[in-house]
């Protein structure tokens, strides 16, 4: 709940004050919001599945976003950050949808 709450927050403060971001991020910001949302949908799943821990959700929820951007960097800096990204995107995609059909199959007993 707590969780779903901060999100809630910070979207709201993100849509108040739109805060600029800063030109050498801006690369990194579309993985660390996929891999946050990753998280996210985890924490909902381990929630529904009766086993949802606070400081393993904090915990994957920083840990995605820091190795996610970690690897989208190391890719710049090897010239494939393209690739690199795209990867990450695709297996952060694919988590996100087990994430959500398993969420889907739990709320509508399929």
């Amino acid at each position: 709940m707590i969780a779903a709450l901060g999100l809630l927050v910070g979207i709201v403060l993100g849509l108040v004050f739109q805060p600029d971001v800063p030109l050498g991020l801006e690369p990194y910001l579309p993985i660390a919001v996929v891999a946050a949302l990753d998280a996210v949908f985890g924490g909902l799943r381990a929630y529904l599945d009766g086993i949802f821990d606070d400081k393993v959700f904090v915990v994957s929820f920083v840990s995605n976003v820091v190795i996610a951007a970690a690897i989208v960097y190391l890719g710049d800096k090897l010239g494939v950050g393209g690739q690199l990204s795209t990867g990450v995107i695709v297996v952060l995609g694919i988590r996100i949808f087990s994430n959500v059909a398993a969420i889907r199959r739990h709320l509508f007993h399929a």
